[in-house]
């Protein structure tokens, strides 16, 4: 079975609450969270809120895409091969990491394509 999301999420923070050195009741105290929440949440046992894990990572001085990006990686158990243009691959736009045959990786993966952007939006975003 696949890693859940809030077990990699826990192992992350613990991890990183460990290599700082600091206990469980320090963290909990500065995040403003019961030490046992916290503890539930570490071991995977609670899906935590994204205010409760901006605390958290406040509390640790970590910042949260930092921490989901090594969660993310954590839970991918290969490289990915990512973008596509709506009938097919599109080889030239997908992006895979160095060192894997994008070829070979791009033929046995799914390929998300990227949302399109629209004017409407851009027009928004421009004024």
């Amino acid at each position: 079975m696949a890693m859940l999301l809030r077990e990699a999420l826990g192992d992350s923070l613990r991890r990183v609450r460990t290599q700082q050195g600091r206990t469980l009741r320090e963290v909990s105290t500065d995040a403003r969270v019961s030490l046992g929440y916290l503890s539930e949440v570490e071991r995977g046992q609670k899906e935590a809120s994204s205010e409760l894990l901006a605390s958290i990572c406040d509390a640790l001085d970590v910042e949260i895409a930092d921490l989901l990006l090594e969660v993310g990686a954590a839970m991918r158990p290969e490289p990915v091969a990512v973008g596509a243009d709506v009938v097919g691959v599109d080889r030239d736009a997908a992006v895979v990491p160095a060192g894997v045959d994008a070829d070979a990786a791009i033929a046995s993966k799914v390929v998300i394509a990227a949302p399109e952007v629209h004017h409407r939006a851009a027009t928004l975003a421009a004024a």
